[in-house]
């Protein structure tokens, strides 16, 4: 992970007030993992090293955690079916992903 982005999460970290879980395997990725566990392939924000996946975080939570993200740059959000914050990255704006940003979706059930 590049050193600016551990200083992006340490910000929003500090900004946010609460413990900021990871989950497991949700930081950085190698293509092929990433592949084998994501639909964006081989070039998916996670091969980046801009990316991670907050654990368990939702309600008033979650909106805290979005707002000071979205203050510190996130450039990619995904939200799970319970509201949860599952996904954000940093990814630059028209770069070559799989999946171009800024960009907001919604985990299916």
């Amino acid at each position: 992970m590049p050193p600016d982005m551990i200083q992006r999460l340490e910000r929003l970290r500090e900004a946010y007030g609460f413990p900021l879980p990871i989950v497991k395997g949700g930081g950085c990725r190698c293509p092929a993992h990433n592949a084998a566990v994501s639909s964006t392939g081989l070039r998916g924000p996670h091969t980046t090293g801009l990316a991670i996946d907050p654990g368990g975080i939702r309600g008033e939570r979650a909106h805290t955690l979005l707002r000071h993200a979205l203050e510190l740059g996130a450039t990619g959000i995904g939200i799970g079916h319970d509201g949860s914050v599952r996904h954000l990255d940093w990814c630059p704006i028209g770069e070559g992903l799989a999946i171009p940003r800024p960009r907001l979706w919604t985990y299916p059930l």
